[in-house]
């Protein structure tokens, strides 16, 4: 609230706001894309496999997203109305909940998207030993892993978030995670491109690099899409710390709906690429609609 208003008198732009009846729209939208996805994998005992769980990670991850947004909405739409004030005790620790959830969602996504690079990184350089190393039981241990470090740094980073201690290092997790994810796909790529000319001689090898390839790709998009949805939100933290005085920087800020509405968008996007890249997903949700029809 004081970083808005103060960006109102240091500069000329203004806040821009994005209608509720769309934001509420898109919200719902990703929710519900999500959660065919998770239903989908349950229904389905052939996609009961590493690689689809570390999707329904990914998919989790963006239904909290969604959530967040349509949480904070709504408490932004109650406060204006007069049922809620900004700065009571219930207030804070509700919007400290929100926060936590806002962490949790993040960090979800970025750890989700490293385990499928991972999983997928050995599925096309160790095809032979996949099975042996990428098991059921081991993926779901890697997920509890995952999610017991996230809620517990959302917690943590939520309590503590007006120190400057606790925002750098979740301001520099962000940058760093996706440089670690793009050199892990640079030399996917390197790799499979080196590998194809050994064996483009043998038909059945290429058929599987192709498949493998596609895949590769997939998760391409899956980051390129993730880092367009959630960076602009991620420096509207780091700006609103670090320099929330500055014209630009205010200016920059004016936009907050906007970038919060990135993220919702990217909990619809995801599960199309699931959709459209995914022949065993499309039969899925094909049989899940004829069944209900």
């Amino acid at each position: 609230e004081n970083i808005s208003d103060f960006s109102l008198n240091v500069t000329d732009c203004t806040q821009v706001e994005v209608p509720e009846e769309v934001f509420f729209t898109v919200a719902a939208a990703g929710i519900l894309e999500n959660l065919l996805i998770l239903i989908a994998v349950v229904r389905n005992k052939n996609l009961h496999l590493p690689m689809y769980f570390f999707i329904c990670s990914l998919a989790i991850s963006d239904m909290l997203g969604s959530l967040y947004k349509t949480l904070e909405n709504i408490f932004i739409i109650l406060c204006k109305m007069g049922y809620l004030t900004r700065h009571g005790d219930f207030e804070k620790k509700l919007d400290d909940a929100m926060d936590s959830m806002f962490i949790l969602s993040l960090l979800g996504s970025i750890f989700s998207l490293l385990a499928i690079a991972a999983d997928r990184y050995i599925t096309i350089f160790y095809a032979l030993r996949y099975h042996n190393i990428m098991t059921l039981r081991r993926a779901l241990v890697i997920l509890a892993i995952i999610w017991t470090f996230c809620a517990g740094s959302s917690i943590a980073i939520a309590l503590f978030s007006y120190e400057a201690a606790t925002v750098i290092p979740f301001t520099i997790l962000f940058p760093l995670m996706m440089f670690f994810i793009l050199c892990l796909y640079v030399h996917m790529f390197l790799l499979a491109r080196s590998h194809a000319k050994m064996i483009a001689s043998l038909p059945t090898s290429t058929a599987h690099q192709r498949t493998n390839m596609k895949g590769a790709i997939t998760l391409t998009i899956f980051l390129g899409v993730f880092l367009c949805c959630w960076a602009p939100f991620v420096l509207h933290i780091l700006l609103a710390r670090f320099c929330p005085h500055n014209p630009y920087c205010a200016c920059y800020m004016s936009i907050f709906h906007v970038n919060g509405t990135l993220i919702m968008c990217n909990a619809i996007i995801n599960p199309m690429i699931f959709a459209f890249r995914s022949p065993e997903l499309r039969s899925t949700f094909k049989k899940m609609f004829y069944c209900s029809r």
